[in-house]
């Protein structure tokens, strides 16, 4: 039971990451009808903007400590990050030791602009263009965004560490009897997950905004003929989308350390979760995300990979056969998206 419970939790926490990246995908799709490989690059640049933060809240000047000497006798010099001079050495340190919860305040608007200039700069010009045009011209921006990333950070992954109260691990299964030590890091990332998604439907269906543009995707010409500016409205959700997939990428940053290629890592397997779920579906994506995430978990643990090797690469793509050939739209797509 520990062992079932544990590949559950591992799914789930998976699983996050493909729904949050899977979500914005099918935001864009669901009211551009656009199918943004871009998308992944967008991920990898939130995880870059914990790094950036990370190494901003480090920059620090030398002092000379007369306390402390070297072995020759000289005053040793000591660093002293500015944060630590401006709020005090407490509170500075508190501020670097939360350096990747606190990029999410930097994260929300640079990921707004980015997706906003994306969708004004290039891919408003790609909206009545096939989708293998679409393919095409957001793959390549994705590789560019990938190579001044390499250029500017470094081919290396570059680790954050979260909080030092959240490094550690947390006995999820006391409630229900059991020792299943779980890294509390994990278990914030997929709350945070929950949270997004809760909050992105709840916009969706609860606000005004949402319901106009929820009546744009169903029949975007009636909504124009109405006097509403409906593609200001696709724009700015663009935006949100970027801001789903940039936060995704900054909490899972102490999980994965961030990297130049981790979001053609992720772009392949979300596009995947997209289909299984449905094209255009909000609910079909989140929860082929989940589910994706704990069928490959399972299919990572000993037994599997020994009875049937390499099954942990090939499950995904397995289930997408399955899934299409028994419902060609997937487990919630809609009638006559990608079909004509």
């Amino acid at each position: 039971m520990d062992g079932f419970l544990l590949q559950v939790l591992n799914g789930l926490d998976k699983g996050s990451a493909y729904a949050l990246i899977a979500l914005g995908l099918t935001l864009i799709f669901g009211t551009l009808g656009v199918v943004n490989f871009a998308h992944g690059a967008l991920f990898m640049i939130g995880a870059f903007c914990a790094v950036t933060l990370q190494r901003v809240l480090n920059l620090s000047f030398e002092t000379i400590d007369e306390t402390k000497t070297d072995f020759l006798g000289n005053p040793l010099k000591v660093k002293t990050p500015y944060v630590e001079s401006w709020f005090g050495p407490e509170v500075g340190a508190t501020i670097i030791d939360w350096a990747v919860p606190l990029s999410i305040l930097l994260a929300i608007p640079v990921m707004l602009l980015i997706g906003l200039a994306m969708e004004r700069g290039l891919i408003k010009h790609f909206y009545k263009r096939p989708h293998a045009d679409q393919i095409l011209v957001t793959f390549g921006l994705a590789i560019v965004l990938q190579e001044i990333i390499k250029l500017w950070f470094g081919a290396n992954p570059i680790q954050t560490p979260p909080p030092e109260a959240l490094m550690g691990v947390a006995n999820v299964g006391a409630i229900v009897g059991l020792d299943l030590p779980y890294p509390i890091w994990r278990i914030v990332y997929f709350c945070f997950a929950a949270i997004i998604i809760f909050a992105v439907f709840a916009f969706l269906q609860f606000t005004t905004f949402g319901m106009v543009v929820r009546a744009g995707m169903a029949d975007r010409e009636t909504v124009g003929l109405l006097g509403i500016n409906i593609d200001r409205r696709f724009t700015i959700m663009f935006g949100m989308a970027a801001a789903v997939a940039g936060l995704a990428g900054v909490m899972y940053g102490p999980i994965n350390p961030p990297n130049y290629h981790m979001g053609m890592d992720f772009l392949v397997l979300s596009f995947v979760v997209v289909v299984v779920g449905g094209m255009g579906s909000l609910p079909g994506a989140v929860l082929a995300g989940f589910l994706l995430g704990i069928l490959e978990s399972f299919a990572s643990t000993t037994w599997a990979t020994t009875t049937i090797p390499g099954i942990n690469q090939i499950i995904i793509y397995l289930v997408a056969i399955i899934v299409l050939l028994t419902r060609p739209r997937g487990l919630m797509g809609r009638k006559g998206v990608m079909e004509e």
